[in-house]
């Protein structure tokens, strides 16, 4: 592949897939587009990596962005927000993109999608509504999120293009939101009230969902008609509350966890929603909490592509250098994103 636009490239993700694409594919130019490139400073510097000025919804820039492109990856995703912007990220967005690929003759597509999106859960036909019924099928899962992202795979499923969905647990790294907030959370309180603690995960490493994303890119044969699924899960199971706990033992602030019932969840993210800046947990979030965010051992996972995924102590000498889990994480061998 000489050509791959990634859609979110300068967003957590996106960064460690542009940089294993620079650091494995020398040959290959990285066309990242976005709306502000000075926010892309992270992916500017590096080597075959293209910043360029574009915004993705606009679909009259599409076709200049996919020229000569051999395959997109599709990154962008949001958290948190209204029923319509769900809509408008997860469903319409991919909608202009497939209608585009196939005019531009993009080979491949890989689909950044979410564990906990089941495939037979709702079947939403690419002309339908995120949040509705098609073709007599029902969206049943209990949060906008998971609805709009169910019906975005349905999009690109439903398309007829070579695309491969992957769908990834909660993501840590070094610069992620979630484990470095929760850590300062702990430095500043003595107990943690938190919504959502029994609600489960499979913690992966950013690394590895970088090294999934770019194994899809390059595996021998189509996907199929109706796209190839793939995990990316971590080794552990843990619940939000164990994941806090293991953040606090990880930065040396081990704090008490205090579970608190969905009522007053709801209540703590409505508080939360009204603070400046991006949220910590909304409302919808403990919604898609009601759906275990763990593999299907139906479906392939990372061991399909050969990865072997880090455990979230790989987080240890980040969270806290001077604590003992530093030697044990460095006589593992990892590298830190």
């Amino acid at each position: 592949m000489k050509r791959i636009v990634v859609t979110g490239g300068s967003g957590f993700v996106g960064r460690a897939v542009c940089e294993l694409l620079a650091r494995t594919h020398p040959g290959t130019r990285v066309v990242v587009p976005s709306r502000h490139p000075d926010a892309a400073r992270s992916v500017m510097m590096l080597p075959n990596v293209d910043v360029v000025t574009c915004q993705v919804s606009d679909a009259g820039a599409l076709p200049a962005l996919l020229a000569d492109a051999d395959a997109l990856v599709h990154l962008v995703a949001v958290l948190h927000g209204s029923d319509t912007e769900f809509d408008q990220v997860h469903v319409q967005l991919p909608r202009q993109l497939a209608a585009a690929v196939r005019v531009a003759g993009v080979s491949r597509v890989v689909h950044v999608s979410a564990l906990g999106v089941a495939t037979g859960s709702a079947t939403v036909a690419a002309s339908g509504p995120a949040n509705g019924a098609a073709n007599g099928a029902t969206n049943s899962a209990p949060s906008a999120y998971l609805r709009s992202k169910s019906a975005g795979e349905a999009v690109w499923r439903e398309s007829g293009l070579d695309v491969r969905i992957l769908r990834p647990s909660v993501v840590f790294g070094t610069q992620d939101r979630f484990t470095n907030l929760f850590a300062q959370l702990l430095k500043l309180f003595p107990v943690l009230p938190l919504a959502g603690a029994d609600a489960r995960f499979q913690p992966v490493w950013v690394g590895d969902v970088a090294a999934a994303v770019v194994s899809l890119l390059v595996q021998a044969g189509p996907a199929g008609p109706s796209g190839a699924v793939v995990q990316a899960a971590g080794p552990e199971v843990l619940s939000l509350g164990e994941i806090v706990a293991r953040v606090g033992q990880m930065a040396g602030c081990p704090r008490p966890v205090w579970p608190l019932p969905e009522g007053l969840g709801m209540l703590q993210a409505r508080l939360m929603g009204w603070l400046p800046g991006e949220p910590l947990m909304s409302r919808d979030n403990l919604l898609s909490m009601r759906v275990p965010n763990v593999a299907d051992p139906a479906l392939p996972g990372l061991a399909s592509l050969g990865i072997v995924p880090a455990s979230l102590a790989l987080l240890a000498p980040h969270l806290a250098p001077a604590q003992p889990a530093y030697a044990q994480s460095r006589a593992q061998g990892h590298r830190l994103p």
